[in-house]
């Protein structure tokens, strides 16, 4: 297991105030605001300590302000419901006595159905791609500073996009992108745990697919980036620690609100979660 996936569980461990009441750290790394994905897997993990026997299915999550690295996030669990096929949970997380962050997930017993899905995209598979520590080698050298300092850092999910070529040739093109994704480390069996990892995963790359469009990258200085909200699906069981594929697009930007979705595959075609999420794209004006 990487150092940076020890520190992820780490932080993903909460600690127990008293009933319904968690407390949560941010990494110490320079950032100047919490990732927020960081915040969506405490938050799931905190809905989960008031749960039994019943697997998330959904969630859908509110940005409310920029989180501070240097504070604990406080994560308030309000039971809503437990009936007998679903629990349903709401969960706030709070700092210097302000929301940040708001999240509703409802959680499923198991129960079998009618069962249909989406093709998998035609990709090559992982192996056939540069590995991370190759692309540092052969690209890094070729982006802009804010990019470099990003993929030169240790991180606890490794990425392998499909295309690599909007980063050698910048250009707009169809707001839509293929990354493999994969823990960097064994997480076990527990279904839980792989699912607040993934909601952890899940904000890497989505806001980013709609700047393809307009040959634009995340670090952008003229550009101001927020995620506002974030909605994940769980369809079926699932091991982030082996690779599954991130298929993401943006339909439409506007109003310097830019919309994204995506599926996300195990290697042998099965559709395991769905994402969707909008974002501030607001131009810097000097």
């Amino acid at each position: 297991m990487s150092q940076a996936l020890y520190q992820l569980l780490a932080i993903l461990n909460l600690e127990t105030l008293e009933q319904n009441l968690f407390r949560g750290l941010s990494p110490q790394v320079g950032w100047q605001r919490v990732f927020g994905g960081q915040v969506i897997g405490q938050a799931l993990v905190a809905a989960y300590r008031t749960i039994e026997d019943r697997a998330a299915h959904s969630l859908h999550a509110y940005f409310l302000r920029a989180g501070d690295p240097k504070v604990p996030i406080i994560y308030e669990v309000d039971r809503i419901r437990d009936g007998n096929s679903f629990s349903t949970r709401r969960v706030v997380a709070i700092q210097h006595g302000q929301a940040i962050f708001s999240m509703a997930a409802s959680f499923h017993k198991h129960e079998e159905g009618l069962i249909h899905q989406a093709k998998m995209p035609d990709v090559p598979q992982p192996e056939a791609l540069p590995s991370e520590a190759e692309l540092k080698e052969h690209l890094v050298g070729r982006l802009p500073e804010p990019l470099k300092a990003y993929w030169q850092h240790e991180r606890p999910i490794e990425i392998r996009p499909v295309d690599l070529s909007r980063y050698t040739s910048p250009g707009k093109r169809t707001a839509s992108q293929q990354v493999w994704i994969k823990a960097t480390g064994e997480l076990g069996d527990s279904l839980a745990c792989n699912q607040c990892v993934l909601a952890y995963a899940s904000d890497f790359t989505l806001l980013d697919t709609a700047l393809i469009a307009h040959g634009r990258f995340v670090f952008d200085p003229t550009l101001m980036l927020a995620s506002l909200d974030h909605a994940i699906w769980f369809h079926r069981p699932f091991r982030i620690d082996d690779w599954l594929l991130y298929s993401q697009d943006s339909p439409t930007s506007a109003g310097a609100r830019a919309f994204c979705r995506g599926t996300l595959f195990t290697r042998s075609g099965e559709l395991v979660a769905s994402t969707a999420q909008e974002g501030l794209v607001r131009e810097r004006h000097a």
